[in-house]
């Protein structure tokens, strides 16, 4: 199940967890002014994706985009990593759902690790903004990217954590 609310929370809950560990050092650094994941962060152009390795098999994913129209993202799931994804500046409607409750539309496992989803109509609505974060194991379906009233920029770190089993 999904998990959403403040870093700090999420990061009291999860943290303890050796394999969340590092994942959520590495967002309260790009949060920490001056530093070096911040000026990753703050310098990527929208459109951008950078990469970060991460200790213990995660990575770190800093994106700068511009939110769009809800019908043109695409839910998705993963099977070898848990996604957390925190927001740094800006703020985003994300959706999301159990997977068993989508139909598959493209399955780009192992190689990229995502599974796409035809539409869907029915899921849960979070809002995102700095300071808060949402946790996707492999069952919970998302959708992100959305805006809130008119597009805007977004910069998010999303840590791609190993799936422990």
């Amino acid at each position: 199940m999904a998990l959403f609310g403040s870093l700090a929370a999420l990061s009291g809950q999860l943290a303890r967890f050796d394999h969340f560990a590092a994942a959520f050092a590495y967002v309260a650094e790009a949060r920490r002014a001056g530093s070096e994941a911040q000026r990753l962060l703050a310098g990527l152009p929208a459109g951008e994706t950078g990469r970060v390795e991460l200790a213990g098999g995660a990575f770190a994913l800093p994106q700068a985009y511009l939110t769009r129209a809800r019908a043109e993202g695409r839910w998705e799931t993963h099977r070898a990593y848990i996604d957390v994804q925190a927001v740094i500046e800006g703020e985003e409607f994300m959706e999301v759902a159990d997977r068993d409750r989508l139909t598959v539309a493209e399955d780009l496992t192992p190689g990229r690790d995502v599974i796409f989803y035809q539409p869907f109509d029915h899921g849960s609505v979070l809002r995102l903004g700095p300071g808060s974060a949402a946790v996707y194991f492999p069952s919970d379906a998302h959708l992100g990217c959305i805006p809130i009233g008119a597009p805007a920029l977004v910069r998010k770190i999303v840590v791609k954590v190993p799936v422990v089993g």
